[in-house]
């Protein structure tokens, strides 16, 4: 189920697609995703929780309380919305399949941004049929204000695809479906799930870490 605000018809400005365990979400999160949207000037970010990400040992925490939270923690911006698919499919999944599922959904000249930050984008090579993203997909790469990706320190195969999609005008991103890589700049907020899982442990205040609505139900669930 989506918590989908209709799109203009015809705006062609391309959906910003926002994937992660949210384990749980936090201000970091947030401000990534309000960054895309503004610096990629997309039309809208679509929230997607994973259920059990394949490439990851089992969360503590069940996909429920995680989707939960994440609708709550972007429910006052119009311009976020929530895709529950992953969360609710109870199995591993991986993200071309979602991609190619919203490409289906949404239609071949849809522009798709999948949001990653650089660390992930580092680890792109190791993701299930990794090149198939580029066909479904544009990638906006969140990097610290000042610092490009280091392409000798990234997998060769995938350095190459970098240096061959990497675009600096986020005006591509209307241009095509998918395809490219543009890069933007994201604020530096210290601010990490491990983090707050290990604040939450030991009763330490999360307060202006992550939205109060989530560190109520945190605490509603006894969560972490």
């Amino acid at each position: 189920m989506i918590e989908q605000r209709p799109a203009a018809a015809g705006s062609g400005m391309p959906l910003g697609i926002f994937g992660g365990s949210f384990d749980p979400v936090h201000l970091g999160h947030l401000r990534l995703a309000e960054e895309a949207l503004e610096t990629l000037q997309l039309e809208r970010v679509r929230w997607i929780p994973a259920g059990q990400p394949w490439h990851r040992d089992a969360l503590r925490t069940d996909a429920s309380h995680r989707l939960a939270m994440v609708r709550l923690a972007t429910a006052s911006n119009p311009a976020f919305e929530v895709d529950a698919r992953e969360a609710e499919a109870g199995a591993p999944g991986y993200t071309v399949d979602t991609l190619q599922a919203l490409r289906a959904e949404l239609g071949v000249e849809q522009p798709l941004v999948l949001i990653l930050g650089a660390d992930a984008f580092s680890r792109l090579h190791t993701w299930q049929r990794w090149k198939s993203l580029f066909e479904l997909a544009h990638i906006g790469l969140a990097t610290r204000a000042g610092q490009a990706v280091d392409p000798a320190a990234l997998d060769g195969a995938l350095a190459t695809e970098l240096s061959a999609r990497l675009e600096h005008d986020p005006a591509v991103l209307r241009t095509a479906p998918a395809g490219a890589i543009v890069p933007f700049d994201m604020t530096a907020l210290a601010i990490s799930a491990t983090d707050l899982r290990a604040r939450l442990a030991r009763g330490a205040s999360c307060r202006y870490l992550a939205p109060t609505g989530v560190l109520d139900y945190i605490r509603h669930h006894r969560l972490y």
